[in-house]
């Protein structure tokens, strides 16, 4: 099976949305991981739905498909990286990010996205592990009903640091929430190298009936640090393997927020990794 390859928009933004669309498709990508800020696309603005028409038709005109991401660092709070989140005190502040993760929802249905992508968040100081648990369930279980009248899946990503930061986690949640078919997951190749104790291409496989979206960059065992391919310790091919063998559908996004600085250049770098790693080389 062939896999289909997507770049992140975290880590082009100092490219106009314009101009790295035009690059990835120049490179060869199937597709992007659009993440909703103020410097692409602004969820907050009130022109979005003709803001998301206009990029509907760039992503036509290029060939492009995407997945919708929800990871901006300040895109509610220019003050609390990631705040307000699903699990905030305040149950205004956790409608606010409800309400972000219900127009993610809309964008993803007007863009025909194959998922949209979201996280727990960090559990706040003092909330002790219950409490948590029910108010990500009670704010996630609307936005799994809307997410499926939309056709797009919501594909929760287990993060280091968050109340929901492994496969086993995702697994608690989905148990909380009654097992719904309409709850995926997001699998970042890096976060299983990081701390999960299986390895990434065992997680792969065990993830397979649940997978909807995945993030890829290299990683260390122990430190959550998203590295370009080949400064970590992953095994590609392996992991590659498994994604074809289990017939994940949706695109391999590559996940380097902090490299935006050489974006260009490092999109470059990393199509032709990929492709060799799925053959079971190196580029």
């Amino acid at each position: 099976m062939t896999l289909r390859w997507g770049y992140g928009t975290n880590g082009l933004t100092d490219l106009r949305l314009d101009d790295a669309l035009a690059l990835l498709a120049d490179l060869g990508y199937d597709g992007v991981g659009l993440t909703l800020d103020h410097m692409h696309l602004d969820p907050l603005v009130p022109d979005l739905a003709a803001r998301t028409r206009q990029i509907a038709g760039l992503l036509d005109r290029h060939g492009l498909t995407a997945t919708v991401e929800t990871g901006a660092r300040y895109v509610l709070d220019p003050r609390r990286k990631h705040g307000p989140s699903l699990l905030d005190p305040d149950p205004d502040a956790r409608a606010a990010r409800a309400r972000l993760l219900m127009r993610a929802v809309q964008v993803a249905a007007d863009l025909g996205a194959h998922a949209v992508h979201c996280f727990s968040g960090i559990t706040p100081p003092g909330t002790d592990p219950e409490t948590a648990w029910k108010r990500l369930a009670d704010e996630l279980g609307p936005l799994v009903e809307a997410a499926d009248g939309a056709g797009v899946p919501l594909a929760v990503e287990p993060e280091p640091g968050h109340l929901l930061s492994t496969l086993d986690d995702f697994h608690h949640l989905r148990g909380i929430l009654g097992s719904p078919d309409a709850l995926g997951l997001t699998l970042d190749i890096g976060h299983c190298q990081c701390l999960e104790p299986a390895s990434p291409a065992d997680c792969v496989r065990a993830a397979a009936p649940w997978l909807r979206h995945v993030q890829i960059e290299d990683m260390r065992r122990g430190v959550h640090e998203h590295l370009p391919f080949g400064d970590g310790e992953i095994d590609f091919p392996p992991v590659l393997d498994a994604l074809a063998d289990t017939a994940y559908q949706g695109l391999v996004v590559v996940e380097l927020p902090r490299h935006s600085h050489a974006g260009p250049e490092l999109a470059s770098r990393s199509l032709p990794f990929l492709q060799a790693a799925a053959r079971g080389g190196s580029a």
